[in-house]
C-alpha cells in the first residue's frame, strides 16, 4: 500500500493478518529463491536474501523450508524455473497500479492477471504504462517501541544512511530509503536488534492520486486486496491517495 494515511496503516495491518492466513509461505519461498539465484546463498553476502529469511522467521516458516527455497534458487535441488513479471494498468478513479509476480508458468499467470484486471473493471496497459511514475525504493515497515520518528531519524541520521522519508502513523512506522541504501539499513536495525515487520525494495510514487469517493476508495482496495490473495502476486503497488473524509469513514467500518 502507498500513502501516508490512517487508512494505509490499517490495510498493512490487515494486509499481514491475511497473508498469515493465505499463501504467505509461497510467497516467501519464491522470494527466497529469487533472491538466492540473483544474489547466491549466503546471506551475510546477500541482503535481499537476509530480509527475505527474516520475512519468512517472522511467519513461523520451518528451517527446512527456508534452506529447501535457497537451494533452489543456487541451483543445487531441481524444480521448474520461477521468473518474475510486472504488469500495469489503472484501477478505478485513475489510480496506477503495478503488480509484481513470480511464477513457474507465465502464460497462466498473465492469463490470471488479465481475468483480475477484467472482473474489477480496471484497465491492463503495456510495459511503461504507469512504471514512469514510480520509482524504486529501499522500503521499511517497523512496529512495536522502534516505530518512533524521533528515536528512528536519530538513528539513521547517527549512521548516516541515505533515507529519503520516515513517516510514523498508529503505531507503524515507514522509513522509505535510496535502494542502494537496502543493505547498509538492514544492517543498522540487525546491529540493533530491530525486526522490520517489512523490509523490501518497493517501487514508490512521484505523487499520488487523490480519491474523495469511498465507493471508489472501496474498489480500488477490493482490486488490490484480490491481487493480493492471488499466489503468483508477491506486491501490488499503487498511487492512491484518499482523502481524511474517506479515511474516516473506512476506519469506521473497519472497527
Amino acid at each position: 500500500m502507498s500513502g501516508h494515511n490512517k487508512w494505509s496503516s490499517i490495510k498493512h495491518k490487515k494486509g499481514a493478518a491475511d497473508a498469515k492466513r493465505g499463501a504467505i509461505f509461497s510467497r516467501v519461498s519464491k522470494e527466497i529463491i529469487q533472491a538466492a539465484r540473483e544474489g547466491g546463498g549466503d546471506p551475510d553476502l546477500n541482503a535481499r536474501l537476509r530480509a527475505a529469511i527474516a520475512a519468512a522467521k517472522a511467519a513461523n516458516m520451518p528451517n527446512d523450508n527456508i534452506d529447501r527455497a535457497i537451494k533452489k534458487g543456487t541451483g543445487a535441488l531441481g524444480g521448474a524455473a520461477i521468473e518474475e513479471f510486472t504488469y500495469e494498468g489503472y484501477a478505478a478513479g485513475g489510480v496506477s497500479v503495478i503488480v509484481n509476480c513470480m511464477s513457474d508458468n507465465k502464460n497462466r499467470c498473465a492469463s490470471d492477471i488479465r481475468s483480475f484486471f477484467t472482473r474489477h473493471n480496471c484497465k491492463l496497459g503495456g510495459s511503461g504504462a504507469v512504471s514512469y511514475k514510480f520509482k524504486r525504493k529501499s522500503k521499511f515497515v517497523i512496529e512495536g517501541d522502534w516505530a518512533d520518528e524521533d528515536k528512528l531519524t536519530e538513528l539513521m541520521m547517527e549512521a548516516d544512511a541515505p533515507v529519503d522519508d520516515i513517516q510514523v502513523d498508529d503505531g507503524v512506522a515507514e522509513i522509505i530509503a535510496a535502494p542502494d541504501g537496502f543493505a547498509k539499513i538492514l544492517g543498522i536495525f540487525e546491529a540493533n536488534g530491530i525486526v522490520p515487520t517489512e523490509s523490501t525494495l518497493a517501487m514508490i510514487p512521484d505523487s499520488t492520486t487523490m480519491v474523495s469517493e469511498i465507493n471508489v476508495a472501496k474498489s480500488v482496495q477490493k482490486f488490490v486486496d484480490a491481487l493480493e490473495e492471488y499466489d503468483d502476486c508477491q506486491a501490488v503497488y499503487h498511487d492512491m491517495e484518499i482523502s481524511d473524509e474517506v479515511a474516516e469513514a473506512l476506519a469506521a467500518e473497519e472497527e
